[in-house]
């Protein structure tokens, strides 16, 4: 028996488990379904090419077949340990556009304007670079900048001003528009996941209860009261209760999937899949938005690059030092250290394109070895607002079973537009002067782009996730919602919803800064529903007292 049970370590779980936990008179129990984050590859950022193989550490989800892509399945990694995806992404600080937040508000989400949020951005935050008025210092979340940025990112940030683009030296400052190197989460040269952020302080507060391998199947109910989850560990089911909330931060995947499974969602759909109906919920697992890449790749012409070459391999040794005794060198590097925000045409408010790139020849996440072999250079172009919408369905009624990701990618055609102008600013970039003495052959695209149509079939057979789905268990008030502005799952008592699937509209970035700031937002909230309830309480208390005196003196009169 627990005060809280937050199901899913990962971003938004290991923030909620940390803060709350904070109060020693409170209980927290912490279920990750994956195992601890103790694997060497996961704290060393260029093991995220070994992150996006691992098949303990990673769930391998693929979407089913894309139509507007060829018919293709997409993979999509999803970290599963301690950390969550922060223990396997590319490490990338962002926290998209401010205007982002104010369309939250405005879709009747409360508090939720961006100067609302900037706060607890700023009080996860450890800025290196110090405390200003949009950045924090001091915070569990260290952010730093490229140890040792390649010579390649130095160049790309030439060639986007030569083509336009204006330098930039904080994409989380005043202006989001620009070209120049990312800030990392990470802390000497290593990865600062949320688990190492957040859990490690806490782990041995003797009111913090983690339990990993423990793979959530439904959350329990009195009525319409959360009052536990039931979980699979090393195949036997048990259960843990809680006496107050029951906090779903499984991610935008598992937390509908969980939701659903547990009957609350599409009362159709439920009963398709043979689930009893708790509660008539449509937009549970609906909403969901991600946002679709496509890179360009070239060969480099000098051995300066981040790929799998004789050079790198000879100077292993010398790097791995490196990085074992200062943090430094091309161990520290999190892939994508180059990054521009721009607008696909002068009519656009705020930019709608996001570049990354990478000093190596990159495809099908990193995952082909043989192409990464040899010197080159990669850039990654996505469109930041697609009007797309997806879906997560059940695939049965196992909770073991890996959902139905259906992406719906490119269904808005608006969104393809975008991504077509994004390909030609990306080819312009790596055309400018700059790259003239690296530029070799232009491997990927592999066909020559003559016109918009070429573009749009290069798209169609080679855009892949980025890793950035929201918006399932969307915050709001219409009949498509599934929380409110307090991330309290509509019609029921006791249950949130805490991650990225509460994302009303995708924001213009990477998306685990966001995450991280929703469940850091959500700590302060719980915090004071527990405050309410305990000055409710002592109120009715003292009522009872009085009434009591009352009586007892009406007795003795």
């Amino acid at each position: 028996m627990f005060d809280y049970i937050i199901v899913g370590g990962g971003s938004a779980g290991c923030v909620l488990a940390s803060r709350l936990s904070e109060d020693p008179d409170v209980s927290v129990c912490l279920l990750e379904a994956g195992p601890r984050d103790t694997h060497p590859m996961i704290h060393m950022p260029l093991g995220i090419l070994w992150m996006m193989r691992s098949k303990v550490l990673n769930w391998h989800y693929r979407t089913r077949n894309e139509p507007a892509l060829a018919g293709r399945a997409l993979y999509w990694p999803s970290g599963r340990t301690l950390g969550g995806s922060s223990s396997s992404n590319a490490m990338i600080y962002m926290r998209g556009h401010p205007s982002d937040y104010d369309a939250w508000a405005a879709l009747g989400n409360p508090g939720w304007l961006f100067k609302e949020v900037l706060p607890y951005f700023k009080r996860a935050q450890n800025q290196e670079r110090g405390a200003s008025e949009l950045h924090g210092v001091g915070g569990p979340l260290n952010v730093a900048d490229v140890r040792t940025p390649n010579v390649l990112s130095r160049t790309f940030i030439q060639a986007g001003i030569q083509a336009g683009i204006p330098y930039n030296e904080d994409f989380n400052g005043k202006e989001q528009e620009g070209i120049g190197l990312y800030q990392l989460t990470q802390i000497k040269g290593r990865r600062c996941s949320a688990a190492r952020a957040y859990l490690r302080p806490a782990r041995n507060r003797p009111n913090l209860t983690v339990i990993t391998e423990a793979h959530a199947c439904r959350v329990l109910f009195r009525g319409a009261t959360a009052i536990g989850v039931e979980y699979r560990r090393h195949g036997q089911l048990k259960q843990v209760h809680a006496r107050r909330e029951v906090i779903l931060s499984a991610g935008a995947i598992q937390s509908p999937k969980l939701l659903m499974l547990s009957g609350i969602g599409d009362a159709a759909d439920l009963a398709s899949a043979g689930i009893t109906v708790r509660k008539h919920l449509p937009g549970v697992g609906k909403n969901l938005q991600d946002h679709l890449d496509v890179i360009v790749v070239h060969t480099c012409t000098k051995a300066v690059s981040w790929g799998i070459t004789l050079r790198n391999s000879l100077r292993g040794a010398w790097d791995a030092l490196r990085y074992l005794v200062a943090g430094r060198g091309m161990y520290t590097t999190n892939g994508a250290e180059g990054c521009a925000f721009a607008r696909s045409s002068p009519q656009e408010a705020i930019p709608d394109l996001q570049f990354h790139f990478t000093p190596a020849r990159l495809s099908q996440h990193g995952r082909d070895f043989r192409f990464l072999l040899g010197e080159g250079y990669s850039l990654h172009v996505c469109n930041l607002r697609p009007k797309s919408r997806g879906e997560i369905r059940l695939a049965g009624s196992d909770p073991l079973a890996k959902p139905d990701i259906v992406a719906n990618y490119l269904s808005d055609p608006e969104d393809m537009e975008h991504m077509v102008k994004g390909v030609k600013l990306a080819r312009k970039i790596l055309a400018a002067p700059a790259f003239d003495r690296f530029r070799g052959v232009e491997l990927i695209p592999d066909a020559p782009l003559a016109s918009d149509d070429d573009i749009r079939d290069f798209i169609r057979r080679r855009a892949e996730t980025i890793y950035h789905p929201v918006g399932t268990c969307k915050m709001g008030d219409d009949p498509m919602s599934v929380v409110d502005a307090e991330l309290r799952v509509h019609g029921m008592q006791g249950l949130r919803v805490v991650d990225a699937s509460i994302m009303p509209l995708l924001i213009g970035g990477n998306t685990n800064a966001p995450t991280m700031m929703i469940a850091e937002k959500a700590s302060d909230m719980i915090k004071q529903a527990r405050k309410a309830i305990t000055r409710e309480s002592l109120a009715s208390l003292q009522i009872q007292e009085t009434e009591a005196v009352i009586s007892r003196m009406r007795t003795s009169h």
